[in-house]
């Protein structure tokens, strides 16, 4: 290993932690708000806020609005595309389902990040980074529990979200030579927006929300404006979604994307942090077994880049 790639490799990793960090405040907020509000509008105003904090806080250090500019338009529109996807399946799940419960299913996304960069990418994965993967992958199974309340309808909406994820953060890696993180993140809020504004025109009504599903009604629920208690939860969602997009995407950018992905099972903790604190949902001893074996795979995984840059 070059001491370019080790150098690259720590930047992916210290990234992939850092937007594991902001993704995890992103769920939980929108938890928070999807009693109240459609899922469009609370995704519109989070994408509104996210493109002034990217273009005010962000773009200057990354060549101001020639960061715009791109010979790619297409791939940014098909990762647009995913990104909506896996953002709107995976916030329906978090309207029914207990917040550690949606978020374990849908780790199951750095191991199909894994495959996917052996198939589409050309790329090695060491036996090494296949452990560590492998005990995040049982870990994630410990803690949902087959067989158990998980196992319902809608927890295929995170299982769905996680293999669009994967294949969005597969195309990440393929693009990231060419593509500033900041490129990345300006047109995945651009994608937001639109999509936004297109389903409040259509149903921010509310006329088909009475449809007694929590999902469906998160979905279709009338469009209000929101209490002034709520603009510093969409303050936050806004910044949130903006630093966890640039991070993720430099994280796939600069690493292999079978490295990056162990490290997103940070978030995996989170959500269960959050869920005690937030939502008074306190882990058994099952579901600690899980995590122990999440954090020991990203553990393993970080040791072993030590030892490489150290010998570098």
């Amino acid at each position: 290993m070059s001491s370019s790639t080790a150098r690259n490799n720590l930047i992916g990793i210290s990234s992939a932690i850092g937007a594991s960090v902001f993704f995890s405040i992103n769920d939980m907020t929108v938890k928070l708000l999807s009693g109240d509000y459609a899922l469009h509008q609370i995704v519109l105003i989070r994408s509104i806020i996210g493109m002034t904090v990217l273009m005010a806080v962000i773009a200057p250090f990354e060549g101001g609005w020639a960061l715009l500019y791109t010979k790619r338009l297409g791939t940014h529109i098909f990762r647009g595309i995913l990104v909506v996807f896996t953002n709107m399946t995976l916030f329906l799940a978090l309207a029914v389902m207990p917040l550690a419960d949606a978020i374990a299913i849908f780790f199951i996304g750095p191991l199909i990040i894994t495959v996917f960069s052996v198939i589409f990418l050309g790329e090695s994965v060491g036996p090494r980074r296949w452990i560590a993967v492998g005990m995040g992958l049982v870990g994630v199974v410990v803690m949902v529990r087959p067989g158990s309340a998980s196992f319902q309808l809608v927890a295929l909406l995170p299982l769905i979200s996680a293999i669009s994820y994967a294949g969005l953060q597969t195309l990440t890696r393929k693009v990231g030579g060419t593509e500033k993180a900041g490129t990345l993140t300006f047109y995945i809020q651009i994608s937001f927006i639109f999509v936004g504004v297109g389903m409040g025109l259509t149903v921010g009504d509310g006329r088909f929300a009475v449809t007694g599903d929590p999902s469906l009604d998160f979905l279709l629920r009338e469009w209000i404006w929101p209490a002034s208690s709520d603009w510093l939860l969409l303050l936050m969602l806004g910044v949130s979604s903006t630093f966890a997009g640039y991070f993720i995407s430099q994280a796939y950018r600069m690493c292999e994307a079978g490295l990056a992905a162990p490290f997103e099972y940070t978030a995996m903790v989170l959500a269960i942090f959050w869920g005690l604190v937030v939502f008074g949902e306190w882990p058994d001893t099952i579901a600690w077994i899980g995590i122990s074996l999440i954090i020991g795979g990203g553990l393993f995984m970080l040791w072993r880049e030590a030892v490489a840059n150290r010998a570098q």
